[in-house]
């Protein structure tokens, strides 16, 4: 963890993403700007030198770190990972388990990003999967749902492990001191749905969270939890529903008002702002975070442009100074104890 004085040393994947490098080295310029934070780019050093020179940087806390090779989009990422030890990606966590950086970032493929930081930082103590999480909307701005990406087939003490990192998350970047943990499930009663969520129930009742049972899908927008649990089979086809979502909505309605001018003249440009309103910006603070391995990792989306690479390189330095990998382990610790797990 760095000082509070000290520069926070962020590496980056610089070949990472759909617009790689160009515009990770933009945003990573942007990032050392703000101040407070040292700019690690990984990748092949003429290519990332070239980006480089478009900026002036003379006085700005950057350098490179050779990477001759990069994980190519088409290829599978745990095999690419495991076949290419000197690839960015892998070159770029293991300065964080060598404690030379601080937190990792990039835009590439989840799983190359997944399986990098369980290859070379390893797991946390009582967790044995990463896991991904956060705000689906800004109609719904307090709840997080844990697991939106990584784990399809889980177990019952899995979804309390999510249940623990989402609580940790909800009070470190939301500031909900106490926050409510929901069941994802087909119904409210006890009882209810298929053998995990019957199984994660009581498990959920001893831990020691706030848990008030089991939450309907309905309820995921209404804000009734502020961590609803579930496994990421579930959780990534809510998350891709609500991500597109919006946006069909907003295109239903232009189309719509082809076929009155009037109205569609009168409400020009608010639809697009309404849209706008309910989708969840690639702002919002602690979205990316591969929660449960031992360092800090941030996924951002291979779409990524250099404003939103600048923020979320700004959100790993956030995840650095409140340093959660400690919290988590000191609450993971606690709740383990309370029900003798």
């Amino acid at each position: 963890m760095a000082g509070a004085n000290q520069r926070v040393r962020i590496a980056i994947d610089a070949m990472g993403g759909d617009y790689a490098p160009g515009e990770i080295v933009k945003g990573a310029v942007g990032a050392a700007e703000k101040g407070n934070i040292e700019i690690i780019l990984v990748g092949p050093t003429t290519t990332v030198e070239s980006e480089l020179a478009k900026y002036n940087t003379s006085r700005l806390p950057i350098h490179c770190i050779n990477a001759d090779d990069f994980i190519q989009e088409e290829e599978h990422p745990a095999l690419a990972v495991r076949r290419k030890p000197n690839s960015s990606i892998a070159i770029a966590t293991k300065l964080v388990k060598t404690k030379e950086a601080d937190a990792m970032v990039a835009a590439t493929s989840t799983g190359a990003v997944v399986t990098s930081a369980i290859q070379y930082l390893g797991m946390v103590d009582g967790i044995d999967r990463p896991v991904l999480g956060g705000v689906l909307s800004n109609i719904a701005p307090n709840t997080i749902i844990m697991d939106l990406g990584v784990n399809v087939d889980c177990k019952p003490e899995h979804l309390l492990n999510f249940a623990i990192i989402g609580s940790v998350y909800a009070r470190m970047f939301l500031n909900i001191a106490n926050p409510t943990v929901g069941l994802l499930n087909i119904g409210k009663e006890e009882g209810k749905g298929n053998q995990l969520a019957r199984e994660t129930y009581p498990l959920l009742q001893k831990s020691g969270l706030n848990f008030i049972g089991n939450v309907e899908g309905s309820g995921i927008l209404t804000g009734q939890a502020n961590v609803i649990v579930c496994d990421a089979f579930v959780g990534n086809a809510i998350f891709k529903f609500s991500e597109s979502g919006a946006k069909i909505i907003g295109d239903y309605f232009k189309n719509k008002m082809k076929s009155y001018p009037v109205l569609s003249r009168l409400l020009k440009g608010k639809v697009k702002d309404l849209v706008a309103s309910i989708s969840l910006p690639d702002s919002i603070v602690g979205s990316g975070l591969i929660w449960g391995v031992d360092g800090i990792v941030l996924k951002i989306h291979g779409h990524s442009r250099a404003p939103d690479v600048t923020i979320k390189i700004a959100q790993a330095k956030m995840a650095v100074e409140r340093d959660v990998v400690s919290c988590l382990k000191s609450e993971l610790t606690k709740i383990k104890k309370h029900i003798n797990l």
